[in-house]
């Protein structure tokens, strides 16, 4: 097992540094170091100087990838690449184009996306798992039909009339929790209630749907046939021989919703005022902050080659024959 989590790890990295530096080169190509400074300084004309000043006080007036004008390790590290790209390996993110700190925001604003994300993201899988194993075990009934109706329609409504709905409903109307805003500790639960029901609800009819059509691969598979040979129930079989197999695609879509565990909901946070990383990253965008916007691109990559990287490793774990290759 060690070994095996050492081979990917070599090929974890190289793949991290080559989005890194695909990140760079799409950012500092589209958007120059003077362009960056003509937006921040606004509309208004500026002269050289100020241009000037805005950039060597940012960081931006140093070269991009080479600094021909040192010697040593500085032709390398006194750059644009290494200052503002290399230097997130270490987890040194610098300071944002307004001139705060970034590692102190996305610590501070990293709580409030996981105390939304984790309950969402188990209670969905758990709610995704209890309708997939209604469908299956009241196969070809009435029950399925309208399950997959219903999931269906779910299907079809954006997640956008979810989130204005349910704010309407639960803060306007009948005026059960504030419309937005966020508190720390057990005072907060007020205010993402809502929010978490509405990630579950708008995910219901995917997540159910999927799921069910993996049991389905299952139920008819020889094991599964013989189990039922043997007098075990269709709720037997279900729980303990097939859902054990089927936890094994699971863990892949699991890895694609990592990230937005850690860099949180960018609708939801922002409709409910929910202080996390999914608004800081649009206020970010808004405000045409190029500088997190990269440290975000950069967190996602890195919590998405850690996914996989976990998710390899759920694979070994439950098939050894994998060690092998």
């Amino acid at each position: 097992m060690v070994g095996y989590f050492l081979k990917r790890m070599t090929a974890a990295l190289p793949l991290l540094l080559g989005v890194n530096i695909l990140t760079f080169a799409l950012f500092f190509g589209i958007n120059s170091p003077d362009d960056l400074a003509q937006i921040h300084l606004g509309s208004r004309s500026v002269t050289l100087d100020v241009l000037e000043d805005w950039k060597r006080a940012h960081g931006y007036d140093l070269p991009l990838f080479f600094n021909k004008s040192e010697t040593g390790i500085s032709f390398l590290t006194k750059t644009l690449f290494f200052q503002k790209s290399l230097k997130l390996f270490v987890f040194d993110f610098g300071l944002a184009d307004n001139g705060r700190d970034m590692g102190a925001a996305i610590q501070e604003r990293a709580g409030p996306s996981l105390a939304l994300a984790l309950p969402a993201f188990f209670l969905s899988m758990a709610l995704n798992f209890l309708v997939a194993w209604v469908l299956v075990l009241f196969q070809n009934s009435l029950i399925e039909k309208l399950g997959n109706i219903l999931c269906l329609f779910l299907m079809s409504i954006s997640p956008l009339f979810f989130i204005i709905f349910g704010q309407y409903l639960a803060a306007g109307y009948f005026k059960w929790v504030p419309y937005s805003g966020y508190l720390d500790g057990f005072l907060g639960i007020k205010f993402l209630i809502v929010p978490v029901l509405m990630v579950i609800i708008s995910n219901i009819g995917s997540g159910g749907r999927w799921y069910r059509g993996l049991f389905l691969e299952e139920v008819n598979k020889t094991y599964a046939l013989y189990a039922r040979a043997k007098g075990a129930s269709p709720w037997t079989v279900l729980r303990r021989h097939i859902t054990p197999n089927v936890l094994l695609p699971i863990f892949t879509s699991v890895v694609v919703l990592i990230p937005f565990l850690f860099m949180g909901n960018l609708l939801v946070e922002s409709f409910f005022g929910i202080p996390g990383l999914g608004s800081y990253l649009l206020d970010a965008l808004q405000d045409q902050d190029f500088a997190i916007v990269r440290v975000m691109v950069f967190l996602g990559s890195l919590l998405y080659i850690v996914g996989i990287l976990l998710s390899d490793l759920a694979y070994v774990w439950a098939d050894p024959r994998l060690r092998l290759r």
